[in-house]
Formats: C-alpha cells, sequence, structure tokens
C-alpha cells in the first residue's frame, strides 16, 4: 500500500529524481547569446527562426514580424509551450534574437524549455538541429521535468525566458 501511495505521488509530482534536471550540455547551447554578424545572416536566421516555431508549437502563430515571432498559448493548466521570439538591433550592426518557452501547467512542461531553447539556437544558426520530438499537442499531459536556471544562466541571457513551477519567470 505504501508502494502505490509513494508511486502515485511521484508520477503527480512528474517525477521524484528529475525535477529541475538539465543536462550542463544543454544548458550551456540555451544560454549562449545569439547574434547574427550582418543584415545577410540576420535575415537568414530570422527565417529560420519561423520555421523552427512554426514546426515545433503546438501552438498557432499569432504575430510575425521583423522583431517578433509569438504563439498563442499557453492556455490554462497545459503543457505545450508557448514561444516568443524577438530580434533586436544592435548599434554596430549586428542582431540578437531571444527566445522565451513558457506552458502553464504546474507538472512542467513538454518539451522541457531548456531543451527546445537549445534546439532552436542550434537550428537557427546552423539550419539544421538534432531531430525533436513532435510538439505537444496543448492538451498532452506527457512528463518532463520543468526547467530551472541558475544564477549564471540568468546572467548569461536576461533577454530570454521560461516559466516554472509557480509561473516565476526564469531566464533562459
Amino acid at each position: 500500500m505504501k508502494k502505490v501511495l509513494l508511486a502515485t505521488l511521484c508520477v503527480l509530482a512528474a517525477g521524484c529524481s528529475t525535477r529541475g534536471q538539465v543536462n550542463p550540455d544543454v544548458m550551456q547551447v540555451a544560454t549562449t547569446p545569439l547574434t547574427c554578424s550582418n543584415a545577410t545572416e540576420c535575415t537568414l536566421w530570422w527565417q529560420r527562426a519561423q520555421s523552427w516555431v512554426s514546426s515545433h508549437s503546438a501552438y498557432r502563430i499569432e504575430a510575425a514580424n521583423d522583431s517578433l515571432i509569438q504563439t498563442e498559448g499557453p492556455m490554462g493548466g497545459k503543457r505545450a509551450l508557448a514561444y516568443q521570439i524577438t530580434k533586436a538591433s544592435n548599434k554596430d550592426g549586428t542582431a540578437t534574437i531571444g527566445f522565451a518557452a513558457h506552458c502553464d501547467s504546474s507538472l512542467g512542461c513538454k518539451p522541457n524549455p531548456w531543451e527546445a531553447g537549445a534546439d532552436f539556437k542550434e537550428f537557427v544558426r546552423s539550419g539544421a538541429a538534432a531531430p525533436a520530438a513532435a510538439p505537444a499537442s496543448p492538451g498532452s499531459d506527457g512528463a518532463s521535468a520543468p526547467a530551472m536556471a541558475t544564477p549564471s544562466s540568468l546572467e548569461a541571457a536576461p533577454a530570454q525566458s521560461v516559466r516554472a513551477p509557480g509561473d516565476a519567470p526564469v531566464s533562459q
């Protein structure tokens, strides 16, 4: 009886031992700033950013212009990620592309926002990325550990955020 209760509590807590753990390599890619070096590269990267969001979001894109790509969502209690991608021009002719992903579930997001951020940045930089899981549907209830930030990751890319349990913004 106690084992069944403990197993049930672990499932409800979205995994006892994996909660908040992110592979350091994934964290490094996810927190590295995404800065294009000239107008041609920035245009290409922005096109790739929109392509990535289109193919990875469970929500439809509600805004797409020269400085913002934003999906609908997140919807109440859903684990699917909503995305907000920004492009800010720098005085030196470069531009910084920001990535934000969040869900509205106390059980964590599916996919993991840190992994999504790393995949996004790899795709935008190279045009290719590791195979990603199919986008979660807004009603998906697959298990995934929520993203957690460290103080150093908060300083690494302050314009990029995800939401952790309790709806507190966490930089990525």
